[in-house]
C-alpha cells in the first residue's frame, strides 16, 4: 500500500535525504587515494635528484671518456677522407649532439662526403647562365589554368595542429605502457628504469656541454700542428662588420619599442589604472552558467537552403574555442590559430557582457574596459590617448592573459556621430586600433573583445579589418528557453511543481531574451513568494504578469542582424561555402563572356 501512495503521489521514499553507506565509503577511499598519490609525488621527486647524483658518479666518467673517443675518432676519419679536418659544431646548432643524433660513424663520413659535393653543385649551377624568361602569354595561361584549379577544388578544410600530438602521445603509449609488465609494482610506486632512463639522457646532455669545449681547443691544436693553419685576420674584420650592423638594429628597435613609463613601476601603473575605471574587476560568472540547448532543427532547415541563426550552446563553444582555450593554455596558444580580436553582436540582453566576464573568470584575466563611454574625458588630447593606450596594453602584457572589452564599439566606428554624443568623442580608438592589433605579437595572450548591439550604425570596412572573428549572439529558441525557464527558477530557489507549466512560458515567451527571463523571476520570487511555495505552488500566471510591462526582440530585428553578417567578410565566405562556391564560378563565366565580346568587336 506503501509503495502504491509513493507511485501516485510521488511522495519521497523514506530515508530520501540521507546519505547512503555506500557513498560514504567512496569518499572515504577517494581521500585514502589522494593521500597515497600525494606520498608517492613526494617519493618521485625525491628519487629523481638521488638517481641523477648517482648516475653522476657512477656513470659519468664513462660517459665523458665514450663522448671524447668517439669525437677524435670523427676528426680522423673526416681528415682520412678530406684531407682536412672540419669545423666544430657552433653551441647555438647544438655543439657535437648534432653530429652524432643516432647515427654511426660510418653514416657521419658519408653526410661529410655528400655535403661536399651538394656545395661543388651549387658552385657550378651559380655560375651557369639565366635562363630566359617566359613570354608574357604564357604566364597569363598559368594564372587561368591555377585559378580555375582553385576554383574545382573549392573549400577544404586545414589540417589539425593538434592531431600530431595526439598521434605522439598515442605510440609513446603502444611503445612503453601497452605491453608493460606492472605486476611487481603492486602499490603503482615510481620505477627507477625509467627515471634512469630519462636522467641518463639529461646526464649526457650536460656532460656533451664540457666535453665539446675541450674538444674544440683540442681540434685548433691539431689543425695548428698538423695542418699549420693559423686563424685569418679576414674574419675579425668580418665580426667587427657584424657588430656595427647589430647596433644599427638596435637603435632602430629603440625607437619602436620606445617606454613612455620607464621610470614606473608595473604596480603603480595598475593603480592609475584601476582609480581611473579602466581596470575593472570582473563578474564571478562561469561558462557554465550561460544556459542554451542546441538547435536540433538547424540540418533541415540548411536542406532548404535556409541559413538560421546560431544556437546559445554553439555560441559558448565559440567563446570557448577563439577566448577560453587561447587565453587559459599557453600550449594551445601557440598551436591554435592566432585570434587577437572577437565581437559578439546582438540585441540587448542576450548575454554578451555575461560572456565577457565570463572568459575572464574562466581564464583568471584581467579585464579593461576601453568603452567609449568608459574613457570619455579621460587622457585628453593626443598625447593623452597614446599614454592610456601604453599603459594599458604594458600592464596586460606584464599581467597576461587579459581581455580589452570595447562595450558599444559601433560608436567607435560611427559613421555619422549624433549631436548628443560629440562631446564623448567616442571615435576616438578607431584609428589606434588597427595599429595596436599590429603590435600585439604571437606570444601575447591578449585578446581584445567587442560587444554591440547595433553593428549597422558603423562603417562596416574598418569595423570589420579590426575584429577577425564576428560571432552572433541570438535571442533563444524555444529549447532554450524551456530550461532558461526550469534552471533559472530553481536557482533563484523556486520549485517546479505540476502546476507550473513550463512548456507554455517558453511558448509564450517567444522573442524575449535571457535578460528578461531572468529579470521577471528575480521580481516574482521574492522572500515572502517562496517562503509561500509550499501553501500556494508557482504558476505561470504569475510570471505572465511581469511579461506585459517589456518589450520582445521582433523578428524583422533578428533579421537585420543576419543581413549585416550577410555584409561582413566572414558572412560573404560562409555563403560560398554553404552554396559550394557556385556564385564565385558565375561571376568567373561572366566575365570571361565580356572578354570574349569585346575580342569580336575589335
Amino acid at each position: 500500500m506503501r509503495t502504491f501512495m509513493i507511485l501516485c503521489f510521488q511522495n519521497p521514499p523514506p530515508l530520501f535525504n540521507e546519505v547512503s553507506a555506500t557513498i560514504i565509503q567512496a569518499e572515504k577511499v577517494t581521500s585514502l587515494r589522494n593521500e597515497v598519490q600525494i606520498k608517492h609525488e613526494e617519493k618521485y621527486r625525491e628519487a629523481l635528484v638521488t638517481i641523477k647524483d648517482d648516475l653522476k658518479l657512477i656513470e659519468g666518467p664513462d660517459i665523458k671518456e665514450n663522448l671524447q673517443d668517439q669525437i677524435r675518432h670523427w676528426f680522423i676519419e673526416c681528415r682520412n677522407l678530406t684531407g682536412t679536418f672540419p669545423d666544430y659544431p657552433h653551441v647555438e646548432e647544438g655543439g657535437s649532439a648534432i653530429i652524432f643524433s643516432n647515427k654511426t660513424p660510418q653514416q657521419v663520413t658519408e653526410d661529410i662526403l655528400a655535403s661536399q659535393e651538394e656545395e661543388e653543385k651549387n658552385k657550378k649551377n651559380k655560375k651557369k647562365a639565366k635562363k630566359p624568361k617566359k613570354p608574357k602569354e604564357d604566364q597569363e595561361k598559368k594564372s587561368t589554368r591555377e585559378k580555375s584549379k582553385e576554383e574545382d577544388e573549392g573549400w577544404k578544410m586545414s589540417p589539425s595542429v593538434f592531431l600530431p600530438t595526439m598521434e605522439e602521445g598515442n605510440n609513446v603509449y603502444k611503445d612503453m605502457w601497452r605491453n608493460r609488465d606492472e605486476s611487481w609494482n603492486f602499490p603503482q610506486d615510481h620505477d627507477p628504469e625509467l627515471i634512469k632512463q630519462e636522467k641518463r639522457k639529461e646526464l649526457e646532455s650536460e656532460i656533451r656541454i664540457q666535453v665539446d669545449e675541450l674538444m674544440r681547443q683540442e681540434l685548433k691544436n691539431l689543425k695548428l700542428a698538423v695542418n699549420r693553419e693559423k686563424e685569418q685576420p679576414v674574419k675579425a674584420g668580418k665580426k667587427k662588420g657584424g657588430k656595427k650592423r647589430k647596433k644599427g638594429k638596435k637603435g632602430k628597435k629603440g625607437k619602436k619599442d620606445k617606454d613612455l613609463t620607464a621610470d614606473r613601476t608595473i604596480e603603480s601603473l595598475y593603480k592609475e589604472l584601476v582609480e581611473e575605471g579602466l581596470l575593472i574587476r570582473a563578474l564571478n560568472v562561469n561558462l557554465s552558467d550561460y544556459i542554451g540547448e542546441y538547435s536540433y532543427l538547424g540540418t533541415t532547415l540548411r536542406r532548404v537552403s535556409i541559413e538560421p541563426m546560431p544556437s546559445l550552446l554553439d555560441v559558448r563553444q565559440l567563446i570557448a574555442l577563439y577566448g577560453i582555450l587561447p587565453l587559459g593554455s599557453a600550449t594551445v596558444h601557440e598551436n591554435a590559430p592566432l585570434v587577437k580580436s572577437l565581437l559578439l553582436a546582438g540585441p540587448s540582453g542576450v548575454g554578451k557582457k555575461m560572456l565577457v566576464h565570463a572568459i575572464c573568470t574562466e581564464t583568471g584575466a584581467n579585464l579593461f574596459d576601453l568603452s567609449a563611454a568608459n574613457i570619455a574625458g579621460k587622457y585628453p588630447g593626443k598625447d593623452g590617448l597614446q599614454m592610456m593606450l601604453h599603459m594599458v596594453f604594458k600592464v596586460a602584457r606584464q599581467l597576461q592573459p587579459s581581455v580589452v572589452w570595447i562595450g558599444d564599439t559601433e560608436k567607435t566606428f560611427y559613421k555619422k556621430v549624433p549631436s548628443a554624443e560629440r562631446m564623448m568623442e567616442p571615435k576616438r580608438l578607431k584609428k589606434q586600433l588597427p595599429k595596436i592589433l599590429r603590435l600585439l605579437k604571437p606570444d601575447d595572450r591578449i585578446l581584445i573583445v567587442g560587444t554591440t548591439q547595433r553593428p549597422f550604425d558603423a562603417e562596416l570596412q574598418s569595423f570589420c579589418k579590426v575584429y577577425q572573428k564576428i560571432i552572433l549572439v541570438p535571442r533563444p529558441d524555444y529549447a532554450s528557453r524551456f530550461v532558461l525557464w526550469k534552471q533559472i527558477i530553481q536557482r533563484n530557489g523556486g520549485i517546479i511543481t505540476n502546476a507550473l507549466n513550463i512548456s507554455c512560458l517558453a511558448k509564450v515567451t517567444d522573442g524575449f531574451t535571457q535578460g528578461h527571463i531572468v529579470q521577471v523571476v528575480k521580481g516574482v520570487l521574492t522572500d515572502r513568494r517562496i517562503h509561500r511555495q509550499n501553501y500556494k505552488p508557482l504558476v505561470a500566471a504569475e510570471f505572465m504578469a511581469a511579461l506585459t510591462r517589456m518589450s520582445p526582440v521582433y523578428q524583422e530585428e533578428e533579421e537585420s542582424f543576419k543581413d549585416w553578417y550577410a555584409k561582413t567578410p566572414m558572412g560573404k565566405k560562409r555563403a560560398l561555402a554553404l552554396t559550394g562556391g557556385i556564385t564565385e564560378k558565375g561571376k568567373g563565366e561572366k566575365k570571361e563572356k565580356k572578354g570574349k565580346k569585346e575580342k569580336t568587336k575589335k
